[in-house]
């Protein structure tokens, strides 16, 4: 008889970020994007996009270089991060409880086989709209900023291994994260994952690093309520001196629609709408395969060789920017 499926992580609650130019990035966030500032600590600046509902979903980190600090998952309840944190615990690859930060009470660190130090934690301080910023419905946190692309929530993330499926096992048997699809390579390697624990195809992705290095972020996504959005976004970009590695155009795997730019801190970033919602319990994984896959994209973009390379943080410029078979994240 099969197992009872794990469903104690309920969303993706915040990812910190690291910058070495803070007060670009910031710029970045929320004059380009949109976002809306909600803290300062120390180094550290806390934003969230105007749909999220919690008080921060993103970390601003001054920093020597770009990368991830950390993901953090949020529980179901106070029950289902114990049992998290007794199964990671069992993993060998816990890390103990930090007290919490600006925005959330205490969080249990782990690590994935490929060293992303992640986060659970259940805890959670609402988002409570100002007089000026109160909407005209009640059912939404904020008003539209009417500043910037306007960026409404976070979406996913996106990191890159050394191997993908010790990742992807990990997740679905530690945290519960489901297989939605991925892609296998000619001699068996997969190459990429997309996972989650949402109806959404994908919480965070997999992809095989170029450089063999560990640890790295490929970019994080906030979502636009359509692929208008997207373009009027790329408009905004544009007028405010962004790079435009790719997009907009749409994805193949996820189906979604795609625009991706860099920070000015250097980590990417991707703007997604679109893709498709997964309700069914049974839902059965789409596997690509590499000539599948080296068609490009849904209209038959291909992505910058950069694309397939680039990380943060950079470690090997060389390899950064070498060429490679075209099976990169979506």
């Amino acid at each position: 008889m099969a197992e009872e499926p794990i469903q104690d992580v309920a969303h993706l609650g915040h990812v910190e970020l690291l910058s070495p130019k803070p007060e670009e990035s910031l710029w970045f966030f929320k004059e380009v994007l949109g976002m809306e500032e909600a803290a300062r600590e120390g180094q550290s600046v806390y934003l969230r996009a105007f749909g999220d509902f919690d008080h921060n979903t993103l970390k601003l980190t001054e920093a020597g270089n770009a990368g991830l600090d950390h993901i953090g998952w949020r529980t179901v309840s106070p029950q289902a991060l114990d049992r998290r944190v007794r199964a990671l615990e069992k993993s060998g690859r816990g890390k103990g409880w930090v007290e919490g930060d600006v925005g959330h009470g205490p969080a249990y660190r782990f690590e994935d086989p490929d060293g992303h130090p992640m986060e659970v934690y259940y805890e959670a301080e609402k988002y409570r709209a100002s007089e000026s910023e109160r909407p005209a419905l009640k059912n939404q946190p904020q008003r539209h900023p009417n500043r910037g692309v306007g960026v409404r929530r976070l979406d996913h993330v996106n990191v890159l291994c050394q191997e993908v499926t010790a990742n992807r096992e990990f997740m679905q048997e530690y945290l519960g994260f489901k297989l939605r699809e991925n892609v296998v390579l000619d001699d068996g390697t997969e190459a990429n994952a997309w996972i989650s624990v949402t109806p959404l195809v994908h919480d965070i992705a997999y992809s095989l690093d170029a450089t063999n290095s560990n640890g790295r972020l490929h970019h994080v996504a906030y979502w636009c309520d359509n692929r208008e959005d997207l373009l009027r976004a790329a408009d905004v970009f544009l007028e405010n001196g962004i790079h435009i590695e790719t997009g907009p155009s749409k994805h193949a795997v996820t189906q979604g629609f795609f625009l991706y730019v860099y920070e000015p801190g250097g980590n990417r970033v991707e703007i997604f709408s679109g893709g498709y919602l997964i309700f069914a319990p049974d839902f059965e994984p789409v596997t690509w395969t590499q000539e599948e896959r080296a068609k490009g994209q849904a209209w038959g973009l291909e992505l910058p060789e950069t694309f397939h390379t680039y990380g943060t943080p950079v470690v090997d410029e060389a390899a950064e920017t070498r060429e490679v078979p075209v099976f990169g994240p979506s």
